[in-house]
Order: structure tokens, then C-alpha cells, then sequence
């Protein structure tokens, strides 16, 4: 067959094949253009937990050993090493669920093109978060096996802190992404979300020290944050049961609430967005 043959042949497209595996052709997309930026990725996956389990575990685990010795009965680095992974990937789902989401909208609407591909705005937004969900795996599963170099995940339930720390990140995240696709102009309203909303959430969600040193007028900003659930969740894992059934239940059914429903509002409003 001559070459322009081959060129002037038509592809066949399966409409049903479409239906069904939408998301996973989002997810595909995606991830091919994650590899064009992949160094800088495996850079930070690699090079951020060794920084800062080093620096809490030399720098303020000493003088925090040396003062007060253990915290939750383990050495602060134990104590603290759930919550750094967990920050680390609610921040990654802060950054993915933002921008991303708006630029697949506004400034290079990719977003639109697939929908006429055609793929259904449900399709689209489950594809993003299941890229997501990659995207907050691969430093997660990094990290943990730094945590267990360091000697701060004594468990053998350990690697469990990876599912919550995704779980959380998706209860943060999710919730957001239904903001990010319902705007139209960027105002800097992604810049008020970090300082207002994520770096609030990080510093008063029982991350550094226990939430109950806070005095209760502020508590209740741990209560209503993922940080602070996901964090205690990864706590179970990594270094044993402290605290009773009932509570470990509450979180998780916090975090698959927060998760499922901002989910399900970002597939709502990304569908009427792409059908008007």
C-alpha cells in the first residue's frame, strides 16, 4: 500500500469504547505531558522528604527531645513524619486542582476539545483526579520509605499512611477543584487559597505539636481540617492505636465525605460548563 493511501485512510472511532474508558484516555493525556517535566518531579519526590525528615529529625527532634522527650509516646520525629507526608500531598493536590483546572478551561481549553471529542465532563474530571491520585501516589510512597530509613515508621501498618494522606489530599483537593472550574477570571484567588486556606490548615491541624496544646478557641480549626485527619489517621498506621475506635472511624468518614462530595460537585459544574 503507497504512503498516501495509508495517509488518506480513516481512523475508525469507537463511540462505545469512548463511553467507556473516557477518564482513562484523560489520564493518559495527562500523564503524557507529566513526562515532559519529569525530572523536576522525581527531583522534589526525592529531595524534599530526606530535607525535611533531616531537619526534624536532627535539627528540632533534638531540641525537642532533649527538653520535653517523647510526644504522643514516641520521638518527635515519629510524631511529626505522618504529618509531613500528609502536607506534602495535600500541597500537591492544592497545585493540581487549581491552575490546571483553569487552564484547562480558559487559557489552553483543552478541557473543551476533549468534550467534543466527544468525552462527558464526568469523564473529564474523573480522568484528572485519577491523575491526581498518581501525582499524589508516587511522592507519597517516596516519602514513607524515607520515614522508614529514618526509624519514624516503627509499624508494620506503616505504608497505610500512603492511602490517607491521598484520602486527605483528595478531601482538601476535590473541593477546590469545584471552585477552580467554576471561575471564569483569574484574581488572584488561587494565591488567597494558599495563604488564607492551606497554610492555616497546615499550621493549626496538630501537624508540628499535639492539636490539644492549641487553645480551644483554636481547636476547632483542626477539627473541620483534612490535614488534621488525615494526619491522625497516618499516626494509627505508623506508630500504633492512640486514640479510641470511635474517633479513627469519624475521620475517615470525614475525609470520604469532604472527598466524594467536592468530587461530585466538580463533575456537576464542569458539565454545565461544557454544555452551554
Amino acid at each position: 500500500m503507497s504512503t498516501t493511501a495509508r495517509t488518506n485512510q480513516t481512523v475508525a472511532i469507537d463511540p462505545a469504547r469512548i463511553r467507556s474508558n473516557g477518564a482513562w484516555y484523560v489520564f493518559e493525556h495527562m500523564v503524557r505531558v507529566m513526562r515532559n517535566y519529569r525530572s523536576s518531579l522525581i527531583a522534589t519526590a526525592v529531595g524534599t522528604p530526606f530535607i525535611y525528615l533531616f531537619a526534624f529529625g536532627i535539627g528540632i527532634g533534638t531540641l525537642v527531645s532533649a527538653n520535653a522527650g517523647t510526644v504522643d509516646g514516641v520521638s518527635y520525629l515519629t510524631f511529626v513524619a505522618p504529618a509531613l507526608i500528609c502536607m506534602s500531598v495535600v500541597g500537591i493536590a492544592a497545585m493540581e486542582f487549581t491552575y490546571p483546572i483553569m487552564l484547562g478551561f480558559k487559557w489552553n481549553p483543552i478541557f473543551i476539545g476533549m468534550n467534543a471529542a466527544p468525552l462527558s465532563g464526568r469523564q473529564i474530571i474523573d480522568g484528572v483526579v485519577l491523575f491526581v491520585m498518581l501525582r499524589m501516589a508516587i511522592p507519597s510512597v517516596i516519602y514513607y520509605v524515607v520515614m522508614a530509613l529514618f526509624g519514624a515508621a516503627p509499624s508494620s501498618f506503616g505504608p497505610g499512611v500512603i492511602v490517607t494522606s491521598i484520602l486527605a489530599g483528595l478531601a482538601l483537593g476535590t473541593p477546590i477543584m469545584a471552585y477552580s472550574a467554576s471561575i471564569t477570571e483569574d484574581k488572584g484567588q488561587f494565591a488567597v487559597i494558599g495563604r488564607v486556606v492551606i497554610l492555616p490548615l497546615s499550621l493549626f491541624s496538630g501537624t508540628m505539636f499535639p492539636l490539644d496544646q492549641l487553645p480551644i478557641y483554636l481547636q476547632w480549626i483542626g477539627w473541620l481540617s483534612p490535614i488534621w485527619h488525615g494526619t491522625e489517621l497516618g499516626r494509627q498506621f505508623t506508630y500504633g492505636a492512640t486514640e479510641p475506635i470511635w474517633l479513627t472511624v469519624l475521620h475517615v468518614l470525614y475525609l470520604v465525605a469532604l472527598a466524594v462530595g467536592g468530587w461530585w460537585l466538580s463533575v456537576r459544574i464542569a458539565t454545565k460548563r461544557l454544555d452551554k
